[in-house]
């Protein structure tokens, strides 16, 4: 928990040093010297107001994320969907019914986990999210990382991947190791929808879970 502490206290000290001294969210404080002055709830509704970047505009709802707020595990899309959209929930299509049985594969259900994304708001046309809008909504994410204080983090697809762990390597490359991401283990996976454009990668993300499974565990037993 210190590390993420620090890593928030350096990126609002930073981003005070370029643009402001104060971080108001429709009047709530959200960050300050370092603890969060903020409910999950109360993040959720700043969230669903957020017009920081010009994705506002085009979405019909902002997906803040969905599941147990008391969950270990947690996991981390790239930005939400069509169907996300609509229902303003994350992971609702087809690829979020293929999640739901490999988190029974593993003696799980999606009530027992979070499931977030680093975007709120759908980018248009499913495109890569652009960096700009990865730096105004990363800061929500990690905020909600303090909040739920995950004890694992999962994170799904090339692309998230990426943008949280500033790399590039190929996902095979990233697969099966631990990574840190502000002082939280974090392990990559294949994104659902790139199982179902692709079942021959599904033994492969079968693989990952079983490690996935096996560190998960470890830390809630231990």
């Amino acid at each position: 928990m210190g590390d993420l502490k620090k890593d928030l206290q350096n990126y609002f000290k930073q981003q005070e040093e370029l643009f402001t001294d104060e971080f108001f969210f429709d009047k709530k404080v959200l960050v300050s010297d370092g603890e969060i002055k903020i409910s999950l709830e109360e993040l959720e509704e700043e969230v669903k107001q957020c017009k920081k970047c010009e994705l506002w505009k085009t979405r019909i709802n902002a997906v803040f994320g969905a599941g147990n707020p008391e969950a270990d595990l947690l996991f981390i899309g790239e930005a939400p969907g069509h169907n996300e959209d609509l229902q303003g929930k994350p992971f609702v299509g087809r690829a979020g019914k293929l999640l739901d049985k490999i988190l029974l594969a593993v003696n799980t259900v999606r009530e027992d986990v979070f499931i977030a994304n680093i975007l709120k708001c759908r980018p248009p046309g499913n495109r890569t999210p652009h960096s700009g809008e990865i730096e105004n909504c990363e800061p929500y994410l990690l905020t909600q990382i303090q909040i739920l204080k995950p004890k694992l983090i999962i994170c799904l697809g090339l692309i998230a991947a990426k943008t949280l762990l500033r790399v590039e390597y190929t996902l095979h490359q990233m697969r099966g190791r631990i990574y840190n991401y502000h002082g939280f283990d974090l392990m990559v996976t294949y994104h659902p929808a790139a199982l179902l454009r692709n079942p021959n990668l599904k033994r492969f993300a079968w693989e990952d879970f079983q490690k996935i499974q096996k560190l998960y565990l470890e830390k809630t037993r231990s």
